[in-house]
């Protein structure tokens, strides 16, 4: 068994004057029919999709290189140490009024495959009701759950495990689809008492988080980890060696697009005709030229961003940021959501492979041996994608939340009465900092996740240069039900602490104050506030560039067309008409195939039904 198998670099285009026009000189660039923006967990599936075509001359950028060829990304558990290096976009909120003031670290993927090479790996899509939600804002029932589940199925190759053979209907699962998904990780024994633990306090054991019975109940998580043990991104499931050969394909890495092109000569509706980009800020600039379309799917934080420096967006923001308007368009921005998260930890009675981030020659060691199991049976710590397990549970359900001890009616914000609006997970340890803190003690970690927050916020520019980050408000917890919700949410999460097995683990006793033990002794308005100073993102921004009418705050229609523009389109989470309840990166997979055949149907390669 090789340890990785490696593209070639030079499947990847990093000289652009290789298919591109350098800004100033003569336009002898021969001009494509579609140029994808961002080669992440979207562009990735349009630029294979489309290049399906060989009549279609397809080019995707990437403002970073190659997801697949850092080792860190293919080991399941290892995402968090390309924190804070070159392959992330550093990225901080504003500071949160309603959360002690405090700015929030938001990484994001800057590599080819984007988040889906950084994420959890937790494959799980969302709730039904969540895409019925969507097509009642669009009015387009392409988009019910019915009709859209149909993409998870494409996006699909299940592999079964003979270990849930039973408990998994396979053939309600896709078997040809790029993207492999199966039980592959390993599960600790923390994380499988989690599981018995929440059955025992009346939150059903669920076999299959993405079927139409809905997702709420307690399991293993699916995850995207293949059978040899590797992380499934977007880049390894879609930009295969035979998809990379393709003649009509150009994926150009170290690009980072700048500004879209438009013609506005003519007269009615500007036109989407290229890009402009560069390696760096000090870099000379390069244009590229499209014949049929330009697709925004940079993410939801710099597809908005790049709409907004090409001139499309709020007017009167735009001017005072100096930049020249070519559309108005003020929801460009607004609506930006995102999952806050609270963690929790607890004195572990046993050990936990907390040694996945060394803090001792000892747990050095420890390291270097999980590695060396890893390489070569793809198997051991190093192989889990570190939250193991999960719970999604309403707020309001009485059987967890008995009215005699909650009578505060909250403000129901689900897609639908079976839709969840707080996720439970396990990870095989606890952590602060997004794992750059390990706790000195072995722990359990518990994390509650606020999946429907009723607040949202903004994103803006900073400036008209392109190299300065925007301005990122979430607004987190500025509207009360969030944290009436995630207070909730912690309690349960005590009351899990409390119960068989759980229990027998966790040492109760322990009085160390960096640990939450004393927590439990605390009131809700008490607990509130520990909330507002601890929370942290599970890193799923949505809803910048919202689907929906544009009388409604909507940027692009249901076929993800920018509205006042011809020629452009978005396709990342930034469109969501509504967060998902759940994990962001599945329903981007689906949309990105779903808008696939849209363009293909469009421009003349009909895909069959």
């Amino acid at each position: 068994m090789p340890l990785f198998n490696f593209l070639g670099s030079s499947k990847y285009v990093t000289d652009s004057s290789r298919f591109a026009q350098r800004v100033g000189d003569v336009n002898t660039a021969q001009a494509f029919d579609f140029i994808i923006i961002g080669g992440g967990t979207a562009g990735c599936v349009l630029a294979s999709r489309l290049s399906e075509n060989p009549n279609f001359r397809v080019l995707v950028l990437e403002a970073g290189g190659s997801g697949k060829n850092l080792i860190f990304t293919r080991i399941p558990s290892a995402f968090t140490l390309l924190f804070h290096t070159k392959h992330i976009y550093e990225l901080h909120t504003e500071k949160q009024a309603s959360a002690h003031n405090r700015s929030v670290y938001w990484p994001r993927g800057k590599m080819l495959g984007g988040c889906s090479s950084v994420n959890a790996e937790m494959a799980q899509y969302g709730a039904p009701g969540d895409f019925d939600e969507w097509a009642r804002i669009t009015g387009d029932d392409s988009w019910a759950w019915a009709n859209f589940q149909h993409y998870f199925r494409k996006i699909e190759k299940y592999v079964p495990n003979p270990t849930y053979a039973k408990e998994i209907n396979a053939a309600a699962k896709g078997s040809d689809g790029p993207v492999k998904v199966g039980y592959f990780t390993s599960l600790h024994p923390q994380c499988e008492d989690f599981v018995t633990t929440c059955t025992n306090v009346d939150i059903p054991f669920s076999s299959d988080f993405n079927t139409s019975s809905g997702t709420r109940g307690v399991s293993r998580v699916l995850t995207y980890v293949d059978d040899q043990g590797e992380r499934v991104s977007s880049e390894s499931a879609y930009f295969t060696k035979e998809v990379l050969a393709r003649p009509n394909l150009v994926v150009a890495l170290y690009a980072q697009v700048t500004r879209i092109l438009f013609d506005t000569k003519a007269e009615g509706t500007p036109r989407a005709i290229g890009i402009e980009f560069a390696r760096s800020e000090n870099s000379p600039q390069y244009r590229a030229y499209a014949q049929k379309e330009v697709i925004l799917s940079a993410g939801a934080i710099h597809s908005p961003h790049i709409l907004l420096l090409s001139g499309i967006g709020d007017t009167g923001h735009l001017r005072d940021v100096k930049v020249d308007v070519v559309h108005d368009l003020p929801s460009v921005g607004s609506r930006l959501v995102d999952h806050p998260v609270m963690d929790l930890a607890f004195k572990d009675r046993g050990t936990t492979p907390k040694y996945i981030r060394p803090n001792s020659l000892l747990e050095a060691f420890k390291f270097l041996s999980a590695g060396f199991l890893y390489l070569t049976t793809r198997t051991g710590a190093l192989s889990t994608n570190v939250a193991e397990a999960a719970a999604f549970v309403r707020s309001d359900d009485p059987k967890l939340f008995p009215p005699d001890e909650y009578p505060e009616k909250i403000k129901d914000t689900t897609s639908a009465k079976d839709s969840p609006d707080l996720e439970l997970f396990s990870t095989i340890c606890g952590y602060k900092d997004h794992g750059r803190y390990m706790y000195p003690h072995h722990t359990v970690g518990l994390h509650v996740t606020l999946l429907r927050p009723a607040s949202a916020g903004t994103l803006r520019l900073k400036s008209s240069n392109p190299w300065d980050n925007p301005l990122m408000d979430p607004r987190y917890l500025a509207e009360s039900e969030d944290i009436q919700k995630l207070v909730r949410g912690v309690r349960l999460l005590f009351k899990i602490s409390k119960a068989e097995p759980l229990a027998s683990r966790i040492d109760h006793s322990n009085t160390d104050p960096i640990l939450d033990h004393g927590l439990l002794q605390k009131s809700d308005e008490e607990l509130a506030e520990v909330i507002r100073e601890r929370l942290s993102t599970l890193y799923h921004p949505a809803g910048t560039c919202r689907m929906a009418p544009r009388q409604d705050g909507g940027v692009v229609d249901s076929e993800l067309r920018v509205y006042g523009v011809q020629g452009l389109r978005v396709c990342d989470a930034s469109v969501y008409p509504t967060i998902v309840s759940g994990h962001t990166a599945g329903a981007v997979f689906a949309m990105a195939e779903k808008l696939s055949d849209i363009l293909k149907n469009q421009h003349g390669s009909p895909v069959k039904a």
